[in-house]
C-alpha cells in the first residue's frame, strides 16, 4: 500500500496512539480525518477533526456521510475500565465490549461500503497482546480485545472479495494516559505508530509491535501449558 495515496480515518485520535498514528500518516502524505468524541480536543496540524463516538450509531452514520472518500480505516478508539469478569461492574464490562467489539464492528459495517465504492482499501484494528493472553486481571479488556481479534479474522475473509484488507496490530503496554497507573516497561506510542504504518505499507495481516507480542503469538501453538504454566503445577 502506498500511504501517500490514502485517505485515512483514525478513531480516538485526540491523544495517545491515535494521535501519533494520525501524525505518522500525515507525515507520509495521507489525508487524515481525526475522529474524536470532542473534535475540539484534536490538536493535529493538517488533520481534519471529525466528531465521532463509535458507540453511538447516529454519530457513526454522520461520520460516514462526512468522510465519504475514506480508503484507510484505523479502529483505534478504546477504553480500559480495569473491570474483573467475576467482580467488576457489568456496566463497565458492557462498555469494554461496546467499544472494542461492537464499536469496531459498527465502524467497519459503516465504512466497508464506502471503501468498496472508492475502489477498495485497508482496515487496521488496534488490538493488544491481551487479545491472546489473560493476566488474571483486566478481564473485561482482555476478553473484549480477544473478541475483536475474532471479528478481525472473520471480516478478513468476508471483505477480501471487496478488495478490502483487514489487519491487526498487537502490542503490549504503551506510555499513554490509559496505562498511567501501570509500572511495567512501556513503549513510546510514536514508535508503535511507525511500526503500525510500516506494517500497513507492507500489506501485513498481523503486525506485531514488540517482542512480547511475538513471544505470546508463538506460545499460542503450545496451548494452555505454554501460555499459563502455573496451571499445570
Amino acid at each position: 500500500m502506498d500511504i501517500s495515496n490514502q485517505t485515512a480515518l483514525v478513531t480516538g485520535s485526540n491523544r495517545g496512539l491515535g494521535k501519533h498514528l494520525a501524525l505518522e500518516l500525515l507525515a507520509r502524505g495521507a489525508k487524515v480525518y481525526a475522529g474524536a468524541r470532542n473534535p475540539a480536543s484534536v490538536d493535529i496540524p493538517g488533520a481534519i477533526p471529525l466528531q465521532l463516538d463509535i458507540t453511538d450509531p447516529k454519530s457513526v452514520a454522520e461520520a460516514t456521510a462526512a468522510a465519504g472518500d475514506v480508503t484507510l480505516l484505523i479502529n483505534n478508539a478504546g477504553v480500559s475500565t480495569g473491570a474483573s469478569l467475576l467482580t467488576g461492574d457489568l456496566a463497565d464490562i458492557h462498555l469494554e465490549f461496546d467499544t472494542h467489539f461492537f464499536g469496531t464492528l459498527s465502524m467497519i459495517r459503516a465504512f466497508a461500503p464506502v471503501m468498496e465504492k472508492n475502489g477498495g482499501g485497508s482496515i487496521l484494528n488496534i488490538l493488544s497482546v491481551l487479545s491472546w493472553l489473560s493476566l488474571g486481571s483486566l478481564g473485561a479488556y482482555s476478553s473484549a480485545k480477544s473478541a475483536a481479534w475474532g471479528l478481525t479474522n472473520d471480516l478478513r475473509l468476508n471483505l477480501v472479495p471487496k478488495n478490502i484488507r483487514v489487519a491487526a496490530l498487537h502490542v503490549g503496554y504503551m506510555d499513554t494516559d490509559m496505562t498511567a497507573g501501570i509500572t511495567a516497561p512501556k513503549l513510546a506510542p510514536s514508535d508503535i505508530a511507525k511500526i503500525a504504518v510500516d506494517g500497513m505499507e507492507a500489506d501485513l495481516y498481523e503486525i506485531l509491535a514488540d517482542e512480547l507480542s511475538k513471544q505470546v503469538q508463538q506460545g499460542l501453538a503450545g496451548g494452555v501449558a505454554a501460555l499459563y504454566p502455573g496451571l499445570s503445577k
